[in-house]
């Protein structure tokens, strides 16, 4: 899975940079989204025919919140030992770490603050959700299922929901639409409150 996404993102600048002219680029937002709801609609097809997904998450009850809270206090710990090796305070380098992968939102957040700090949200959130796409398979294999939800972050819920459910089961793949909800939710929250500390 892993070799897939990385041959298809090769092909996709290849296709770019050589086959397709600017009178595309207002309509690769739309063939995006087009592309992301296909996937989500048969992510969620697949999770509908496991009907005792379902049962199993239901039985978990409130220990299923201990999967976004992990995702998110692992993120701001792993953010603030990143930034002080870079020289970055607490609260700019947590503030980044808080985009949890949604790399648009947080750095429009940013934005007011400083520039520069918004920029390397967007490229640290983007990176994460790269490297998200390429680890998720491997994380899932070798550590667990549950484990495999962590390096999406916020994009659990759509852009790496497909990887999930691939990678995983029926069940992960509940969990991690649920924490993707979660995390997500808590970006715009987050992030203006930690970099205001």
């Amino acid at each position: 899975m892993t070799f897939k996404i990385i041959l298809s993102v090769v092909v996709g600048i290849g296709s770019g940079y050589f086959f397709f002219n600017e009178s595309i680029l207002p309509y690769t937002s739309t063939i995006v989204d087009i592309g992301l709801c296909l996937l989500l609609l048969f992510v969620g097809i697949d999770i509908g025919r496991n009907k005792s997904a379902f049962n199993k998450i239901k039985n978990m009850g409130f220990k299923i919140l201990l999967v976004p809270i992990m995702v998110m206090l692992g993120t701001l710990v792993g953010s603030c030992i990143g930034g002080f090796f870079l020289g970055l305070p607490v609260n700019e380098s947590s503030a980044i770490g808080a985009g949890f992968g949604w790399y648009t939102l947080s750095s429009i957040l940013l934005v007011d603050y400083s520039s520069e700090l918004s920029a390397l949200a967007f490229i640290s959130n983007v990176v994460r959700e790269i490297f998200a796409l390429i680890l998720i398979p491997i994380v899932a294999k070798y550590m667990g299922d549950l484990e495999s939800i962590a390096p999406a972050g916020a994009t659990a819920m759509d852009t790496s929901l497909p990887i999930i459910s691939s990678s995983t089961n029926s069940k992960t793949s509940i969990i991690a639409f649920i924490t993707g909800v979660i995390v997500s939710s808590s970006v715009p929250v987050l992030v203006p409150m930690l970099i205001n500390m």
